[in-house]
């Protein structure tokens, strides 16, 4: 499966595309739980979801697709 942003997956919730942003800005799983009010074991959720609905298989893939949904497009950024 390939790894696509948010827009060509919208089945990502609110709550895991912030989840993905943290992660983007490369914060530790402990680090998203604080600022979101979570606990680490939801966090871990999230993101097991995540990988679910995107096919992300490892944290290397994770990690782009975080990039990915971080990175704003050329149409929002004009």
């Amino acid at each position: 499966m390939t790894i696509g942003t948010a827009d060509r997956n919208p089945a990502l919730s609110p709550r895991e595309l912030e989840v993905l942003q943290h992660l983007a800005r490369g914060c530790t799983y402990a680090a998203i739980a604080h600022r979101m009010g979570l606990s680490t074991h939801t966090v871990d959720t999230y993101l097991r979801r995540i990988r679910a609905k995107t096919g992300a298989d490892n944290r290397i893939r994770l990690a782009l697709l975080a990039a990915e949904v971080s990175t704003p497009t050329m149409e929002t950024s004009i």
